[in-house]
């Protein structure tokens, strides 16, 4: 199920939200949670809801034990035993026949015979950012940072919000725990407001700006010819705002519905590209996704501490674990490494760099991010190296039909991207005139939507 499809509209979500509002207790409504999540996640593959199911029972049974006890032995066995057992599950749905294909190509570059038969596994949706979920709700109990619940529907309801299960933000328990003790003298009318405002704001960048942008540059990018250098550019620059605009539309949709339903969910994108260095870049893309890294990751390995060889150890391997999080593919890893080495390079040569006008600054930037997404969207190397290819040696052609309409909807985007505020810097203060915009807007999504024009979000694939 889509937050952009029919279903969720105009039967999921009404159902939800009215049947929540009349529950009065906190654990009745912990419950329908928990449900609302699970026939949420159902629409997928309802078989995968026993695997989440599982995988919550492990992680709150670990919580319950470090309640219980105080050894550090047994501690140590609950926090290892969950999160190897989460592991292992992600390990095997996302990662097995990717490890199965490597170690064939490898073999045959070793002209050593290799075969075995890779499996048909199907990827459960969302089961990275569950996961997430999980291990950082375990470690923090562990490390004494938050106190683990003994309700379980609280701790169901957590795992399962349906607003942001599938493709996050990722929501660390101590940043929602406040609002879900108080659940039950949550304020209705206060959060409808921002909760649609968010909502509708989310579905514009998705319907309205990452699918139209969409529809334009996948021909070109599926073309089974030399794309010329032009055309590569605008496909590039396309690509690099239709991710955004889809991944930080799915977030503030998220958050917008948490609203609704009484919880506030963290900020997951903070205008990414007015970055004025890669390192500030990953300060605001997908924040839930790199705060994790750095205190689940990155700090434990040393962070910064230690020899200059081991800082920059640590940070690669935390960015080549990142890049491997996002898909069972080695175009993700070498995007992973393309960044670790490009925050490895800024370390050296920041006093420069900062003495660049800002103007410079974010536009190199800019540039960087924008080629590695090259890598982030390929299907393989091939596909990668081709369209660099097209974006550095120049490749003649004539223009394309949809380039005109393109570069209109790109200019756009970018204004919206680079010089406007994001969501979180909006006020969300509904007068007639912002009433009337956003129900124009929400119009045209819906009518998009009832067309049958709308596609799943691209961070589902994660």
């Amino acid at each position: 199920m889509l937050f952009n499809s029919g279903i969720f509209l105009f039967a999921f979500l009404p159902i939800a939200y009215l049947v929540f509002w009349q529950l009065k207790t906190k654990q009745q409504r912990y419950v329908w949670l928990t449900i609302t999540g699970y026939v949420f996640y159902s629409f997928w593959n309802y078989k995968f809801c026993a695997l989440m199911a599982f995988s919550t029972m492990v992680s709150y049974v670990a919580g319950l034990g470090f309640l219980k006890w105080k050894d550090p032995h047994r501690r140590r066995l609950c926090l290892v035993i969950p999160i190897a057992v989460d592991l292992l599950l992600l390990g095997f749905f996302k990662y097995a026949n990717f490890v199965v294909e490597s170690a064939e190509t490898i073999a045959k570059w070793a002209d050593s015979p290799f075969h075995a038969a890779t499996m048909s596994i199907i990827l459960p949706v969302g089961i990275s950012f569950y996961t997430f979920h999980t291990i950082t709700y375990i470690v923090d109990s562990y490390r004494g940072t938050i106190k683990p619940t003994r309700n379980f529907f609280e701790f169901t309801a957590y795992v399962s919000l349906f607003s942001q299960l599938v493709a996050g933000p990722i929501v660390r328990f101590r940043q929602i725990e406040g609002d879900l003790e108080n659940i039950d003298h949550a304020n209705r009318w206060g959060a409808r407001s921002i909760g649609w405002s968010y909502f509708i704001i989310g579905m514009v960048k998705k319907v309205l700006i990452a699918d139209t942008i969409a529809s334009m540059i996948n021909p070109g990018l599926h073309a089974d010819h030399p794309i010329p250098t032009a055309t590569a550019w605008l496909l590039t620059l396309g690509y690099t705002y239709q991710l955004y605009f889809d991944f930080s539309g799915y977030s503030d949709m998220a958050v917008g519905l948490g609203h609704l339903f009484g919880l506030r969910l963290p900020q997951n994108f903070n205008s990414p590209y007015k970055a004025l260095n890669v390192g500030d870049f990953w300060h605001r893309w997908h924040i839930s996704l790199s705060s994790c890294l750095r205190d689940y990751l990155y700090i434990p390995m040393g962070g910064g501490r230690g020899p200059l060889w081991k800082v920059n150890r640590n940070l690669l391997i935390t960015m080549l674990l990142g890049g491997l999080w996002h898909g069972a593919n080695w175009t993700f890893v070498v995007w992973g490494a393309y960044h670790g080495l490009l925050l490895l390079v800024h370390r050296m040569i920041a006093p420069s760099w900062e003495r660049l006008p800002v103007v410079v600054q974010r536009a190199a930037t800019f540039l960087l991010v924008m080629i590695g997404w090259v890598f982030f969207r390929s299907d393989n190397f091939g596909m990668a190296f081709g369209w660099l290819h097209s974006m550095f040696c120049w490749v003649p052609g004539s223009g394309l039909p949809w380039e005109a309409g393109l570069l209109a909807m790109l200019a756009a985007a970018g204004a919206i991207a680079h010089l406007g505020r994001n969501t979180f810097e909006l006020r969300h203060e509904w007068n007639p005139w912002s009433s009337l915009g956003l129900a124009v807007l929400f119009t045209a999504c819906v009518m998009q939507v009832v067309g049958g024009q709308w596609t799943p979000f691209l961070y589902f694939q994660f």
